[in-house]
């Protein structure tokens, strides 16, 4: 059995169809359903068995049966950056990450986490995965803290060659549509131009950026599932990863994409951005991926105009979810 937490969220459903590709269906997956239409990822995928993440838990913490599994997927987590209930936070991406670390670890079993590019704060102490580097970083946010707490824990416990951390960059793609405010840029530009022609991006605050180009590293859900997978299938490489393209691209480029994708004339008006939200917004990131290509994943990077173009084309426009 393989365990995906946060089986029915963007990143693990997208997981879950990867897998299902792979013809493995022998899949628990674990998530808060809530009130939000996240189980619509769950209807193209085939598993064995879906647990709430309370329940799953109990069973976790109480259950003297043995557990046959071949890994555990751990993406489920709050990852809203603008979440303020450290509390909360602390509970689900700290607490129940090292409890279900733990119990992966004493029945001998593979544990791959998300965990985030948002611990690089930003962006001073670079973007290197290097674990000698981990306690330099500054997260400008409680969700990035959330997961670096984490990350620090694992090191200091020696547990960080027993198991695998991914440092997801901007990840966009199919399954994301539930996901409000925390949505890609791909998609809510594809609502902005659907229904008004125009597309809306912050104004820089920085002069030695321009409006637009501000830059980020965007990556297309396949790719960064495939590499994720990889750890899965290679069980000698353990430590904290980037998952990103190596490459960073504008915002503006990005809507270009959008644009192209959808036959339609590009226009661009730049809004300030909130006061609240200035002292906290990442400016550049750009994943080192060197660590990642040395521990042999050679997954190909899709271009991010090709990208965009199948997202929207083949999935935006036909209301379509990723599996069968």
């Amino acid at each position: 059995m393989i365990i995906v937490t946060g089986g029915a969220g963007f990143i693990g459903s997208a997981i879950v169809a990867a897998l299902n590709q792979r013809g493995i269906e022998d899949i628990l997956i674990v998530d808060e359903l809530g009130n939000d239409e996240k189980w619509k990822n769950l209807r193209n995928l085939r598993f064995a068995d879906y647990l709430e993440l309370d329940d799953f838990s109990d069973t976790v913490t109480n259950s003297d049966e043995p557990w046959q599994v071949e890994a555990v997927f751990h993406m489920g987590a709050c990852s809203d950056t603008t979440e303020t209930d450290a509390t909360y936070l602390v509970k689900n991406n700290y607490e129940f990450s090292k409890l279900l670390c733990n119990w992966a670890l004493s029945i001998n079993t593979r544990f791959i986490y998300a965990s985030s590019a948002a611990t690089y704060g930003d962006g001073s102490e670079g973007f290197s995965d290097d674990e000698d580097k981990i306690e330099r970083l500054r997260p400008l946010n409680m969700y990035g803290y959330s997961k670096q707490m984490f990350d620090l824990w694992l090191k200091r416990q020696g547990l960080l060659d027993q198991v695998v951390g991914l440092k997801y960059f901007n990840v966009f793609g199919p399954n994301e549509y539930h996901k409000g405010d925390m949505r890609s840029f791909v998609h809510k530009a594809f609502e902005q131009i659907r229904d008004t022609g125009r597309v809306r991006l912050f104004k820089s605050h920085r002069p030695d950026y321009g409006d637009g180009q501000q830059q980020r590293d965007f990556i297309y859900v396949k790719d960064a599932v495939e590499m994720t997978l990889f750890f899965a299938e290679h069980p000698e490489a353990n430590g904290i990863y980037n998952i990103g393209t190596g490459r960073a691209r504008t915002w503006n480029d990005l809507a270009r994409a959008v644009f192209d994708a959808m036959g339609k004339e590009v226009r661009i008006d730049y809004i300030p951005m909130p006061e609240s939200l200035q002292p906290k917004y990442q400016y550049f990131t750009q994943a080192d991926i060197s660590k990642l290509r040395a521990a042999g994943c050679k997954t190909p990077i899709t271009p991010l105009e090709e990208a965009v173009r199948e997202y929207v084309q083949d999935y935006l426009l036909k209301d379509r979810y990723l599996g069968a």
